[in-house]
């Protein structure tokens, strides 16, 4: 299937932003003074904070000296702190842009820059552009996009070849027009970028092998996807035609195979999964998208059944702590229901956020998942009474970390 745009989605998916945003913002007033202390910029915009015996208020990252916990309250936002009679703070502003948010408008703005550029533009050119240095402007563009100017560009090229691709002309002009400078450049990457050969992604993925099936389980509709390669959808849903439309959409002209005996199998395991989600993943994935997105989803895949995540967490353990929304949306992207299993991330107050494949789905595997792991704790609880009172060997534990197993990506 076709790769995702390298970073083409950072900035872009409003309702993955605003379910990022929720995540990180503190639940109580203990959490807020927390982040006040630590001067956490990640929190700028999620809440304000006035001080009684100045009269101001202030962001969370104010560098200001810190007053006294008992002369503080905290409001939702600037307009809140004011109609109740405090002015912002001079030194930080908290009723302009934050730095975050003037850091963000100058990546947004080198990211246009690159898209109007028909040759490669360096770190240093973008960065004096943007009145930044070229180590801090390297730094914030991959913070805040989840992936470097050279991965940007490289998304962007693929976009604008599959838009050429899908026009009338020819294969030789849409490398070009894309901005590679060589076809042999571009036919390096093009499996990877497209799925499949150039030809083929023109006509609509022509002579593209897809077998597929609808298949029942007790959270609904299941559509089960496949190349060559591995499974590269899993999809649930109410409506099985609904599910069927959107997969043939993707590749209109591919062969989509729908009566092959063979796959039974797949979609079988696929579906015993589906039931019984705390289960070891032992499925070849066909999961196509940037680097930074194969990073979240293998963070993903490391989350143990029975346990969860917020988004916060998952960027800290990629190494990127300050790409929460680029993280929320790899999340969103993930093709793969489940096998992949996005619906172990939830937000910070505990609260299940946002689902693709809807929210009763999510709270439903949720909960097979703690049952079974419950379960496994009773057993292994029982087995080790057993082991004290009556001398027999205790059986090994079968709670094993479910990181990564059997889950491969190309």
């Amino acid at each position: 299937m076709a790769t995702a745009d390298n970073g083409m989605h950072a900035m872009t998916d409003a309702r993955n932003i605003d379910n990022a945003r929720k995540d990180i913002a503190p639940p109580t007033d203990d959490a807020r003074w927390r982040a006040v202390l630590a001067r956490d910029a990640a929190q700028d915009g999620a809440f304000v904070y006035a001080v009684r015996t100045t009269g101001v208020y202030c962001r969370p990252s104010c560098p200001a000296r810190h007053a006294r916990r008992e002369n503080v309250r905290f409001f939702a936002d600037g307009p809140a702190a004011e109609a109740a009679g405090f002015r912002p703070c001079r030194r930080c502003c908290p009723d302009g842009p934050s730095l975050a948010e003037r850091h963000a408008a100058a990546i947004a703005r080198a990211c246009r820059l690159i898209a109007a550029s028909e040759t490669p533009l360096t770190v240093a050119r973008l960065a004096a552009a943007v009145g930044m240095s070229p180590f801090a402007f390297h730094r914030h563009f991959k913070a805040i996009t989840g992936v470097t100017p050279v991965a940007w560009r490289a998304g962007l090229q693929a976009q604008k070849m599959r838009e050429s691709l899908g026009a009338s002309g020819g294969v030789t002009a849409a490398i070009y027009e894309a901005g590679f400078g060589s076809s042999s450049r571009f036919y390096e990457k093009s499996a990877d970028m497209l799925g499949m050969t150039p030809t083929a992604f023109r006509k609509g993925g022509k002579d593209a092998r897809i077998r597929f099936c609808i298949a029942r389980c007790t959270l609904g509709a299941l559509l089960v996807g496949a190349s060559d390669r591995g499974v590269c959808a899993i999809s649930m849903g109410d409506d099985p035609e609904a599910l069927i439309r959107a997969f043939q959409d993707r590749f209109p002209n591919a062969l989509l195979v729908g009566d092959d005996p063979d796959f039974g199998g797949l979609v079988a395991r696929v579906v015993a999964l589906v039931e019984n989600p705390s289960t070891p993943v032992d499925l070849p994935l066909d999961m196509r998208g940037t680097a930074f997105q194969q990073r979240v989803w293998q963070a993903l895949r490391a989350i143990p059944a029975g346990e969860t995540a917020t988004y916060a967490e998952i960027a800290r353990r990629i190494g990127q702590p300050s790409a929460v929304r680029a993280v929320a949306q790899a999340c969103g992207a993930n093709p793969v229901a489940v096998a992949t299993p996005c619906h172990r991330i939830i937000r910070t107050d505990g609260d299940v956020s946002g689902y693709r494949w809807g929210v009763a789905r999510k709270q439903a595997l949720l909960a097979r998942e703690r049952a079974a792991a419950e379960k496994e704790a009773v057993e292994e609880e029982a087995a080790g009474r057993e082991t004290t009172g009556g001398g027999v060997a205790a059986p090994a534990s079968r709670r094993q970390s479910r990181a990564g197993q059997g889950a491969s990506s190309p």
